[in-house]
This record gives structure tokens, C-alpha cells and sequence, in this order.
């Protein structure tokens, strides 16, 4: 921890949860820490009251001398901050490369996978504090029982989410893998399925040891989870509004005969999470945390931010939540899990994100889509991409491919997300559930609604 100390460290794009969260642990453990965003998010609060005062707007003055830059792959090399810190040869880091220092520093788990890592994550961090192991970790979504996305606990292991997007996973050498799927999602990333598990391949053999999807398809070996299936598996699964019940069967060192399990249950719904316990419960295990102790941590887990995190109402009186659902497997999985809250209605708001990712799935996001008795598609988050690139690509590909597979319920083509406001404002009424989805800031529109 003393080579933290006095270090300075710059983060560009310090309002994301990734880059927060590093901002957090460092700060801990003793580095000074700037930062700056182009605009407030969820996390700024946070990070002000941890002592760190993120600067609004890109500036080269705000660049301080004789410290690191941390920047994502979201940071263009034109970014003002980036390109001062050039002039001043400052050493620029991505922010895997600091993901893997921070990583290094303890006994690590390192949880990976197109779908599922930050609740998985969560759930793991979780199972971990509640067992009385106080580890550090670092995700891409709030823990809500510990109030934040970040921390460094005193306990032996940290737990960190691993992002496959960019190939910064491949920076980690952690003890244990989790990989909770692969399904080509990143297409300026990778070419085909195939150069994808290559990738995790790659990840998984650089580990110490593998915990993955009884499906998920992996060179290495490793223990599987999945449903009625592997060496760590689901059985009896009850989906139940709001959460779900089963029995686990199959643990290392469970207080249970293996044939009648360890009874599961959870506060968050869907199938889905089901397989997402099954890794953190593995993941656990690997930890040291029998199955049969920490199998009933989980019901006390909440979810992560943004992961079917409830909003509140409408003035109508419909129910909100926000899920941060952008790849139609996740938005399909998302709508299964809202069947189990006994709505009479389930309209989905979305806002795609990436121009690359909607020009390739726009057939698969229609499909998904036509789950919900409504839709309403807003227009492309473009994160780190350019319209000019993507010639034709716009949201009305998406609402066009649910309109087609929705079978005459109703759709919508709404580009702005105030204009979509209003019509829901008029839409909605009580007994609907309604569903913001996307990974762009589509969790405004679900504020607005409930304020």
C-alpha cells in the first residue's frame, strides 16, 4: 500500500462506474486523485464526498503535472486532457492497466462474460461481506447494501469485474475466473464468435482457476454451473414475483447431502440470476465460503445499480424499474423476469447503444423486444462512436424490427427521450409495469417519470 502513497493520479472520464470505482480504490489506498467528466453522473456525489472533486467539462488546464493519466477506451485521442498529458509526457494508463495493478494487490476473482458479470460480482462481494471476509472490490454497478461500486477491504481477496469489450481482461491474472457466457456483443472489437473465444480462452488459461457456464464454450478446463446441469447446478427453480427459490446441488463442502442440496433464495428475478448465484456461490466456494454458508447470504442481496433496480411510480401509479439491458439476450432476459411481477402491462422504453451494435443485431433487438406488450424505441447512445460512421444507422432500425415481430402491439419511434416522457406520461396508468433499458442515460427518462 505504501507505493500508493503520494502518487498522483489523473482519471479522464471519472464519472463512469469503472473509472469511479478505480478513483475510489486509489484514493484509498493513498494515491491523490483528480479527475474530470463532460457531465454530473450518479457517481459524482460519491466520489466528492470520498474527497475527490471531479471537474465538469474536458480542459487541458485541468491536467495536473508530474502525475498518470487513466483513461478508457471511450477517451478519443483529440480529448484535451489526453492530449496534454502527451505534451507534458505523462504516463498515460488505460484503465485495465490499473484494473490489473489494483488486482494484483490481493488474492484476486476476476468475473467475465457478455451478460451477468456486474450483478455476479455483486453477488459475489456480497456473499463475501456478509460471511464475514471483507474483501475489496471493484464493478460496474452499485452494491446497494454497501452504498457504492468500490472498496478495499481488509479481507485476503478482491473481487473485480472483468471487461471483455476492449480485451482489457486479458491485462488480469487472476487466481480464480468466472466466466458467465460468451456471446459476441463488441463487433468493432471482434471479427467473429470465433476471435471471441479465443479471447476467453485466453483469459481463462492465464488464470489459476476456471469457474464457467455449464454452456460456455472454453478450451480450458473448469468447473460449470448451470441449470439441472454441471458440477455446481440449479434444481426445483421456482421463479416467483420478484425473486426466485431452488436448491443447489452439487457443492464441494456443503452441511446438505449432495442429493438434496442447499436451498437458494433470492430478492432479484428472473432465471437469469439464478445461473448469476450459481457462479458467485462457485466463486465463493473457490474463496473459501462453503456453499452451505454462503447460500443464505444471498437472500439479503438487493441488486446492483441499474440491474431491474426499482424506481418507484408515476404519477398513474405504474411501476418503474431501470435496467441497464443493451444486447437482446439481456433485454429478452429482462422482459422474462418482469412476467413474474403479475403486471397487466409490460412496456419497454430502449435506447440502443453504439451505431456498430444496432446495425448488427437490429433483427435480434426487434425480436427480443416484442416480449413487451408496448415499446418505445428512443434514438442510438453513441458512447465512443460517430454517426458520420454509420451511415443509415439509427434507432428506427430497431423500432421497425419490433414493430414487424410484435404482432400489431404497439410500438414507437421516438428519438426524443422528452418526447418519449410525454407520451408515457399519457400512456402509462396503474397496474403497468414499465421497463428503461439501455446502457447509455435512459435512467434519466425513468427519474423524470417517478420524480
Amino acid at each position: 500500500m505504501s507505493a500508493w502513497s503520494g502518487r498522483r493520479l489523473h482519471f479522464v472520464g471519472i464519472g463512469g462506474a469503472g473509472m469511479s470505482g478505480l478513483a475510489l480504490v486509489a484514493k484509498q489506498l493513498g494515491a491523490e486523485v483528480s479527475g474530470s467528466d463532460r457531465a454530473q453522473s450518479s457517481y459524482s456525489e460519491r466520489l466528492r464526498t470520498a474527497g475527490i472533486a471531479p471537474a465538469i467539462g474536458h480542459d487541458a488546464a485541468n491536467v495536473p503535472e508530474g502525475g498518470d493519466v487513466v483513461v478508457s477506451t471511450a477517451i478519443a485521442e483529440s480529448n484535451p486532457e489526453l492530449a496534454r498529458a502527451r505534451e507534458l509526457g505523462l504516463r498515460v494508463l488505460h484503465r485495465g492497466d490499473l484494473l490489473a495493478e489494483v488486482a494484483s494487490l490481493k488474492r484476486s476473482i476476476a468475473v467475465s462474460g457478455a451478460h451477468g458479470k456486474t450483478t455476479t460480482t455483486g453477488m459475489l462481494a456480497h456473499v463475501l461481506r456478509a460471511t464475514g471476509r471483507d474483501p475489496a472490490f471493484v464493478m460496474g454497478g452499485e452494491l446497494r447494501e454497501a452504498g457504492t461500486n468500490a472498496a478495499w477491504g481488509a479481507g485476503d481477496w478482491v473481487v473485480v469485474e472483468a471487461d471483455e469489450s476492449d480485451r482489457s481482461f486479458l491485462k488480469l491474472t487472476p487466481d480464480v475466473a468466472v466466466v458467465t457466457n460468451i456471446e459476441l456483443d463488441h463487433h468493432t472489437t471482434y471479427a467473429s464468435e470465433a476471435e471471441l473465444i479465443a479471447a476467453f480462452d485466453e483469459f481463462a488459461a492465464k488464470s489459476g482457476r476456471v469457474i464457467a457456464w455449464q454452456e460456455a464454450r472454453l478450451a480450458a478446463g473448469a468447473r460449470r454451473f448451470g441449470l439441472d446441469a454441471g458440477d455446481l447446478r440449479a434444481e426445483a427453480i421456482e421463479l416467483v414475483p420478484g425473486g426466485s427459490r431452488f436448491r443447489v446441488v452439487g457443492a464441494a463442502a456443503s452441511a446438505s447431502p449432495a442429493e438434496t442440496g442447499v436451498v437458494v433464495e433470492l430478492r432479484v428475478p428472473g432465471e437469469h440470476n439464478v445461473l448469476n448465484a450459481l457462479a458467485a456461490l462457485a466463486a465463493a466456494e473457490a474463496a473459501g465460503v462453503p456453499v452451505a454458508e454462503a447460500a443464505p447470504t444471498l437472500l439479503g442481496f438487493g441488486g446492483a445499480g441499474r440491474r431491474f433496480e426499482g424506481r418507484g411510480l408515476t404519477a398513474s401509479g405504474a411501476r418503474v424499474f431501470d435496467d441497464y439491458a443493451h444486447h437482446p439476450t439481456e433485454i429478452r432476459a429482462t422482459l422474462e423476469a418482469s412476467k413474474t411481477l403479475g403486471a397487466e402491462r409490460v412496456i419497454a422504453v430502449f435506447q440502443p447503444h453504439l451505431y456498430s451494435r444496432t446495425q448488427h443485431l437490429a433483427k435480434q433487438f426487434g425480436d427480443a423486444l416484442s416480449l413487451a406488450d408496448a415499446s418505445v424505441v428512443v434514438d442510438i447512445y453513441p458512447a465512443r462512436e460517430r454517426a458520420e460512421d454509420f451511415p443509415g444507422v439509427t434507432g428506427y432500425l430497431i423500432a421497425a424490427a419490433t414493430a414487424k415481430a410484435a404482432h400489431g402491439r404497439a410500438v414507437w419511434w421516438i428519438p426524443s427521450m422528452d418526447e418519449a416522457a410525454d407520451l408515457l406520461e399519457e400512456e402509462l396508468r396503474d397496474g403497468d409495469v414499465l421497463l428503461t433499458l439501455g446502457a447509455g442515460d435512459v435512467d434519466s427518462l425513468a427519474a423524470k417519470l417517478t420524480s
